[in-house]
């Protein structure tokens, strides 16, 4: 018992320090928006968000699930997709270097060369000379055909899921690795990338309000403890169509599990420190990944 008390104080002093902390570390912008079918509207909505961004200090700017838009049926899903040299795409290249800004965009919608009655559901890392340095398309896609409820949303019925992980990228807060949405209930992923270098997971979302109000906190603070990384979720917010709403309260949390950083349900950014020291004296303080049993419950192989 004595020594159970010695180690919690020790974990919550380093806490309450790093709390107390006035050390710079690079800032992270945590971007919410209600993307609508039109993509030259829901752009204008990046573009300002991306200059507050910028106004505030923060060196990148994550931006939700479907920020190039979302419609309210498959036939437009599929039309208005673009390959990720499209014009869209372009602009957002364009938006980067003029911001000097490092832009996470998941996931956009992109044209299927191979399957073109369906698009990828990809997620897209940008750095600040406009230069695509990651990508990612979901590999675990939401459907449900409940007979009981009558409720059927099938993300199949019009994605392709991806077919591998894509390692952490290096970048001005860390290195990041690329989720999206659905991809939070499976903590294999998140622990792979945690194993391949990630010190930040993110997951750009749409969440269904039901499924948000009850589970998107909980969730995102399992994944950022389990891990010891922090997270980062962009989210969309309010009504889309009449099909669509979304749960919205986009944040960041700390490799501690704690909210630093929170919008509501309106548009707009939240803002918060990335502090890999911090995430470091964590990881040292408690060891998680000395103790893991691989030997009984091998990894996911990427």
């Amino acid at each position: 018992m004595t020594i159970t008390w010695r180690v919690s104080n020790l974990i919550y002093r380093h806490c309450l320090n790093k709390s107390m902390s006035t050390m710079s570390n690079p800032l992270a912008a945590v971007c919410q928006m209600t993307s609508i079918g039109d993509k030259e509207k829901n752009y204008q909505v990046v573009k300002s968000l991306v200059e507050e961004a910028k106004n505030r200090k923060a060196c990148i700017s994550f931006f939700p699930e479907a920020c190039d838009y979302l419609a309210d049926n498959k036939a437009d899903i599929v039309a208005k997709s673009e390959p990720l040299n499209g014009p869209t795409v372009s602009k957002y290249k364009s938006l980067a270097i003029d911001n000097d800004m490092w832009l996470s965009l998941g996931g956009l919608h992109e044209k299927n060369s191979t399957t073109p009655e369906k698009v990828f559901n990809t997620h897209i890392l940008i750095n600040n000379k406009g230069e695509i340095v990651s990508e990612y398309r979901k590999i675990h896609l939401f459907d449900m055909d409940n007979k009981d409820t009558g409720v059927r949303l099938m993300e199949s019925d019009y994605v392709t899921p991806g077919r591998e992980i894509t390692a952490p990228a290096s970048s001005p807060i860390g290195k990041i690795g690329l989720s999206i949405c659905y991809d939070m209930r499976f903590a294999e992923l998140s622990l792979t990338l945690k194993k391949n270098g990630a010190e930040v997971l993110t997951f750009p979302s749409a969440f269904t309000y039901q499924t948000g109000a009850a589970h998107w906190e909980t969730l995102l603070k399992a994944r950022a403890i389990e891990t010891q990384c922090y997270v980062v979720a962009a989210a969309q917010t309010g009504t889309h169509n009449k099909k669509r709403v979304s749960w919205g309260h986009a944040m960041i949390v700390d490799p501690w599990g704690a909210i630093v950083a929170q919008c509501g349900e309106k548009i707009g950014i939240a803002v918060a420190e990335i502090d890999i020291n911090y995430l470091n004296k964590i990881r040292t303080n408690m060891p998680c990944d000395n103790h893991r049993r691989n030997d009984l419950y091998p990894m996911m192989k990427t």
